[in-house]
């Protein structure tokens, strides 16, 4: 039987494999889960162990994070500057075009 999408699935699919299944994620859900285990580590009653393990999943999960954002990021200025093309000029449209 497939594995619900709910935040109690998602919570225990990444504490059983944090690098193996967490890139397949979108980044929206990434960005919760990161900020549930922000929000476990706060906890006063967690024991030290799994504090350990939820700012080790944090770090990887914060990473890839930030990967993804540098790929955007230069996804975005290769678009402002093809922007700046001069005017005559008309876009290259391959990527668009249908093949038959």
């Amino acid at each position: 039987m497939a594995k619900t999408s709910t935040k109690s699935g998602a919570k225990a699919g990444a504490q059983t494999s944090p690098s193996g299944g967490e890139k397949k994620k979108n980044f929206e859900q990434r960005l919760e889960r990161l900020e549930q285990l922000g929000e476990q580590i706060r906890k006063t009653d967690i024991p030290l162990d799994e504090a350990l393990r939820a700012f080790e999943e944090g770090i990887k999960l914060a990473k890839t994070l930030e990967t993804d954002l540098e790929k955007i990021d230069s996804r975005i200025e290769i678009l402002m500057n093809s922007a700046e093309a001069p005017l005559d000029e008309s876009p290259e449209l391959e990527l668009f075009e249908e093949e038959d």
